[in-house]
């Protein structure tokens, strides 16, 4: 299980029913189509598909888009739109109760910044709510948000910052955005998971911190991220495989050079290239080299929607007017 380094669920799931399809035992599947964007849900449901997943109970939603880049402001509407409906399956609470949204990572790292780049675009409501309540319509739920950073640049636990503010505020829910790790690059910058059993940060570059769940935090805590990495090492397994599937293809069934081909363990192949790449790349993880407008883009589409979940009863024009 620790070999697969990836902080998705549906990529988990992918690598363990293998080529065969086999189901997991207690891990239940969705899957629908929005147009163009692919929808999946995944819910483990039992103690044996926690442990088989090496996650949580809960529920993991998956958005996948085509190549954000290519889309223009009325499609990353869309996508907003569509991200909008699916939080608000998970954001089930009274519209007048207060949710903090916290935005984790480290802005000064590009592929790591897109928990603050999206709280900088969050349409915050709590100080209206409590400093002028009578000029604001009071169906605006009170939204506070941080980006509180990371331990190397404050010296302190993220969540002993967050646990510190909720205790502090008392919100009635919490929603983490982190960045993710994903291990195919086809899914870095493209992909939207949301989950409600909260987030381990660092946790898919193996740099796991203290979580931030309902079981620290003491109220629900709902986990948003996109893959902006992914492993260089299991790109590089990824990347043989496909050529020994190629030669395969190629070769006639039976001969020696196709039996030699079939008999290669991929298990051991995989250890085999980390060992042989870790003394010169170390845990290298590798990005896009647009990452930059990527993570402008995503956290723009991703904050859009996060917005339009938290105020059930505004338009974005409404939104927009009041950010701007």
């Amino acid at each position: 299980m620790n070999r697969i380094r990836t902080d998705l669920a549906i990529e988990t799931k992918e690598i363990l029913e293998g080529k065969e399809k086999k189901n997991i035992n207690g891990v239940e599947s969705f899957e629908e189509s929005i147009g163009d964007v692919k929808v999946t849900k995944v819910n483990i449901v039992t103690k044996e598909g926690e442990k088989a997943m090496g996650k949580p109970k809960g529920s993991y939603l998956t958005i996948e888009i085509k190549e954000i880049l290519d889309y223009d402001n009325e499609n990353q509407m869309a996508i907003s739109q569509i991200i909008s409906e699916k939080l608000k399956e998970y954001i089930n609470i009274e519209s007048f109760k207060t949710i903090l949204v916290v935005g984790l990572g480290n802005w000064n790292i590009t592929p790591d910044a897109l928990g603050p780049k999206v709280v900088e675009k969050l349409f915050v409501t709590r100080h209206l709510k409590e400093l002028m309540p009578d000029s604001i319509d009071e169906r605006i739920r009170p939204v506070c948000a941080i980006a509180p950073g990371v331990l190397g640049l404050t010296g302190m636990e993220t969540s002993e910052v967050i646990r510190g503010i909720a205790e502090k505020i008392k919100p009635d829910m919490v929603i983490c955005i982190d960045a993710l790790s994903s291990r195919k690059m086809d899914r870095v910058n493209t992909t939207f998971q949301i989950g409600n059993t909260g987030i381990s940060p660092g946790s898919g570059v193996g740099n796991r911190r203290m979580e931030l769940s309902e079981k620290t935090l003491n109220v629900p805590v709902i986990a948003i991220g996109i893959p902006t990495v992914v492993d260089a090492a299991t790109m590089a397994n990824d990347t043989i495989d496909l050529v020994i599937d190629e030669m395969m293809s190629q070769s006639k069934n039976g001969t020696e050079f196709y039996n030699m081909l079939k008999s290669i363990d991929k298990n051991e192949k995989e250890t085999l290239i980390k060992e042989v790449l870790n003394p010169y790349l170390g845990d290298l993880v590798v990005t896009p080299k647009d990452v930059d407008l990527a993570i402008e883009t995503l956290s723009k589409v991703l904050a859009n929607g996060l917005n339009l979940a938290l105020q059930p009863f505004m338009e974005q024009q409404d939104i927009d007017a009041y950010l701007n």
